[in-house]
């Protein structure tokens, strides 16, 4: 018998419960992150179309090239919209605003929450964001960010959006369960 017949009648041992263990360790990880990425595409997949007006900032990041950071009118939130937590909100907190849609064809804001509310007004859109700072409910607004703040733009292209600033409005794409999308931005006519 020549060693390859012996390697060939060598029984096949069955998996050690160790080596089950990493192989659905393994099959965890790739299905996490399969999760993330498709939960980025599901925001276009079953989001609804919001629109917002911004006013641009054109600077520039030396790994990732042009980008316009955008500040939106629905960031700010006035004492007299919140309808959370009379004790405000803490920095990094989960917030979540009611933004409806106006005669324009754009949302504006119509109220602002600490917890994924039951009921919102009329034909209003949540978007998730987060409190910049600690903020209780006084006479001053609190501002929001959603993760939506820098638009990355073809090379040399950022002036002439900043040129544009007062006239641009940012096409979003919300999903059902809050995040937020940008999708493009279009001039105001």
């Amino acid at each position: 018998m020549d060693k390859n017949e012996a390697i060939a009648e060598t029984p096949v041992r069955p998996r050690s419960r160790r080596g089950k263990l990493a192989a659905v360790l393994v099959l965890l990880q790739v299905l996490a992150l399969v999760g993330v990425a498709l939960s980025y595409y599901a925001v276009s997949w079953y989001g609804q179309d919001v629109r917002v007006k911004t006013v641009p900032v054109d600077p520039r990041d030396l790994l990732y090239g042009d980008y316009v950071n955008l500040s939106y009118e629905i960031s700010e939130v006035s004492p007299g919209l919140w309808k959370g937590s009379p004790d405000g909100v803490k920095r990094g907190q989960t917030v979540y605003v009611a933004v409806a849609p106006t005669a324009d064809g754009t949302y504006a804001l119509a109220g602002a929450y600490d917890r994924k509310p039951a009921v919102t007004p009329e034909n209003a859109v949540l978007i998730k964001g987060r409190a910049s700072s600690d903020w209780a409910v006084q006479n001053w607004q609190m501002r929001v960010n959603y993760g939506i703040e820098k638009y990355y733009v073809p090379e040399n292209t950022g002036k002439a959006l900043e040129d544009k600033a007062d006239r641009l409005i940012v096409r979003l794409k919300v999903a059902p369960w809050g995040q937020a999308k940008i999708e493009g931005l279009v001039e105001r006519e």
